[in-house]
């Protein structure tokens, strides 16, 4: 057991939650009404779960919130690095605020997140988006409110990416969530693997695992507010406990959560192979409320790549590990992540990563090409493979991937299932929506928002690549 993770101290939420009064004073005084609060959010779930804290924090402060950006008083981007094309997406929405800060110079302008932790970002928006009043990073996320004070206050724009890399736990904040029946659980941060392509160690920091009554606290009131599918997020999940004072191990975390009373599913992500062990599977298997559903990124089928990645595995690891969980669970689904175009990949390493994909059939692929990231071992690869040929290979592992979900789709036709109706979509021949247990989207026949929350049997009558499609057997 490593170094034991630091809680961000009661004294110190004490002087942060001063801040949210003074900020709900300062707005009541300026506007007369509450203050309005946009939030946009790039990137992973993780980020989905910081900016729920994010909106816990302002709505400490007063604030309303709205989808609307024209309809805010603060806009807040909570931004992701892990590719250069959500980092253009960002500049570009932050850009177009530009003519709604002069309509509206109390604007605030806020960015912050993993792309906002990086030294060349900050310096980049403080040169060139003068629209930007606020800006921090992943490490400071606890200070939202002192830092947007000292704005408000000074009338200066306020910059922050400094703090430790070996990061704090935020305790005590409640979460504004939708109050959906599906939820976000954040477990653990940061990440040690420190892939050769992967920014994520660099903006968030090292591992830290939260204590499991401070995650079974919150797992409960998750519940009690009508949450029936919850999802367990980790940078690296199932690495979880390394430097908690319990000492529990993620299956250990899983099992206990799994006890709890009521009618509900968990789920997880996201998982690395060296890490998914067989007590996991043990745990998934003998846990009905645990679902069958299995996210383990490979990255690449070829072991010269996945060496050169730094990913502590290699092919023959992975399909033994494949292997295992289905010896545990026959009808478990899989899901992955995959980069094409990993610097020097040579056609016959694009092909074990295709025959990989063939061996497994996996249910549902996340595919990228490779985004060369700065700071990242990787990026200072000389890079012989022309953009062209990587897009091509890109294009032939979507081929093969639609065919095989298409393929594991038409397995479920006639099949009966227990499922949780967790929306409204838009068909209006299927009007409900669910997901299976392994994450499949699947649409019903059926009427009225009163089944949503509800577990119903529901038979697969038809499919596409994407989705089921069923009806509830009352």
């Amino acid at each position: 057991m490593g170094k034991t993770s630091v809680t961000v101290s009661q004294e110190e939420l004490l002087r942060q939650q001063e801040y949210s009064q003074r900020i709900h004073q300062y707005y009541q005084e300026k506007l007369g009404r509450a203050p309005v609060a946009c939030t946009d959010t790039y990137g992973c779930q993780q980020n989905e779960s910081d900016s729920e804290i994010l909106r816990g924090m302002m709505a400490q402060m007063g604030f309303t919130f709205t989808h609307e950006p024209e309809e805010a008083d603060l806009v807040l981007f909570n931004t992701c690095a892990v590719r250069e094309h959500a980092e253009m997406r960002v500049y570009g929405n932050v850009g177009a605020l530009v003519h709604q800060k002069r309509r509206n110079p109390d604007l605030i302008v806020a960015v912050c997140g993993c792309m906002a932790q990086q030294e060349r970002v900050a310096e980049k928006i403080k040169k060139s988006f003068p629209v930007v009043d606020l800006l921090f990073g992943t490490h400071v996320l606890y200070k939202f409110p002192q830092l947007l004070w000292r704005r408000l206050e000074g009338g200066k724009r306020v910059f922050d990416i400094s703090g430790d890399a070996s990061g704090v736990i935020l305790e005590g904040v409640e979460p504004n969530r939708d109050r959906s029946v599906k939820a976000w659980l954040p477990i653990m941060y940061g990440c040690d693997n420190f892939c050769s392509y992967c920014i994520v160690p660099y903006v968030r920091g090292r591992e830290r695992s939260r204590e499991p009554e401070q995650i079974i606290g919150e797992f409960r009131s998750l519940l009690a507010a009508g949450a029936r599918d919850i999802t367990l997020l980790g940078q690296n999940v199932n690495s979880y406990g390394k430097n908690t004072r319990a000492g529990w191990d993620f299956a250990d975390l899983l099992d206990r959560l799994c006890q709890e009373e009521g009618e509900f599913l968990i789920r997880f992500m996201t998982s690395h192979p060296k890490d998914a062990s067989e007590k996991l599977f043990q745990v998934m298997a003998k846990n009905p409320k645990a679902a069958k559903h299995l996210h383990l990124p490979f990255q690449s089928g070829s072991s010269r790549v996945l060496r050169e990645m730094n990913r502590s595995y290699n092919r023959e690891q992975y399909l033994e590990l494949i292997d295992l969980a289905r010896k545990y669970m026959p009808d478990v689904t899989l899901s992955s992540d995959v980069i094409v175009g990993f610097p020097n990949e040579t056609q016959e390493e694009f092909e074990e990563t295709l025959s990989l994909i063939e061996k497994v059939r996996f249910d549902n692929l996340f595919t990228f090409i490779y985004s060369k990231r700065e700071g990242t071992v990787a990026a200072k690869i000389d890079d012989k493979v022309r953009m062209e040929e990587k897009k091509r290979r890109f294009q032939q592992l979507l081929e093969v991937q639609n065919r095989i979900a298409n393929e594991q789709n038409a397995l479920l036709l006639g099949q009966t299932m227990t499922v949780l109706v967790d929306g409204l979509g838009q068909d209006e021949e299927y009007p409900l929506t669910a997901r299976t247990q392994g994450q499949k989207l699947l649409r019903l026949k059926g009427a009225g928002e009163g089944r949503i929350g509800q577990f119903v049997r529901a038979k697969v009558t038809k499919h596409t690549t994407w989705s089921l499609f069923g009806e509830i057997q009352d």
